[in-house]
């Protein structure tokens, strides 16, 4: 019967389950943690102004078509296609025998910085050009206009779609069983060779990538809720001028006035 063969999966796999889950947890949160510096750094490197200056104009355009190649083809090709090039090619070309985690996180990195560098583009394409001529009336050039000014409200615009990498990014693991990754899936398959049977194991396996998925998508909820600040702000005169704060901050302010 279904069910009794559910709950003894359960019963006799559920450390495989669990380091399978693990795995595939470590993978995600690294690689999109190391794919986002990825984009963030090539997405700001492609949106550098032309330069007045032929030499630096000249590599710039060198080091912005090694970037946009890069950008596209990995976000052309499969994930499950770019583990198999990378393992085993780097072995046939290089004689490089990768640990197969570390494989499998720099597949991963490289991958979600190919799709971060496209959304950080986005996000400061779409910062209001009026901050970036405000910022250099001030004096600031094009690298503290962008850390100071541009970078921190990107960073915040982008905040959901790279909650969207990380949760993908748990699916996706699921392509590094081909270089024989011990992610979820790979731990899957291995129990339904063990039990010859394949709907409850992977309904399982189903199961746990749901509570994951749905986990960490709140999580990220919450972070969201909490750069987003306080709903409302209370106008509160000063002496020479009035200053927005929020609601609890002027409570406190009338308290002790």
């Amino acid at each position: 019967m279904t069910w009794s063969w559910f709950f003894k999966i359960i019963e006799e796999y559920w450390p495989m389950f669990l380091r399978g889950a693990g795995v595939t947890l470590l993978i995600s949160i690294i690689g999109t943690v190391i794919g986002a510096i990825i984009g963030l750094i090539i997405g700001t490197i492609r949106t550098i102004p032309p330069s007045d200056n032929g030499f630096k104009r000249f590599w710039l355009k060198i080091v912005n078509f090694i970037l946009t190649v890069y950008v596209e083809v990995f976000r052309g090709t499969p994930m499950i296609v770019q583990s198999m090039v990378i393992y085993y090619g780097s072995l046939m070309l290089f004689n490089i025998n990768m640990d197969k985690m570390f494989a499998g996180i720099f597949i991963v990195s490289i991958n979600t910085g190919a799709y971060t560098a496209e959304i950080v583009r986005g996000g400061i394409i779409s910062v209001d050009k009026g901050q970036f001529e405000a910022a250099h009336a001030i004096g600031m050039n094009h690298a503290k206009t962008m850390l100071y000014v541009v970078l921190p409200q990107v960073v915040r615009n982008i905040l959901p779609a790279i909650g969207n990498e990380f949760v993908i990014n748990i699916k996706d693991t699921s392509v590094l069983n081909v270089i024989s990754v011990t992610e979820l899936y790979y731990q899957t398959s291995s129990i339904t060779g063990n039990v010859f049977r394949f709907f409850e194991p992977f309904l399982i396996a189903s199961v746990i990538y749901l509570i994951m998925t749905l986990t960490v998508t709140r999580i990220l909820r919450l972070i969201e809720k909490k750069m987003d600040g306080p709903e409302n702000f209370n106008v509160i005169p000063g002496n020479q001028m009035q200053v927005a704060r929020p609601d609890h901050v002027a409570n406190k302010i009338g308290k002790r006035g």
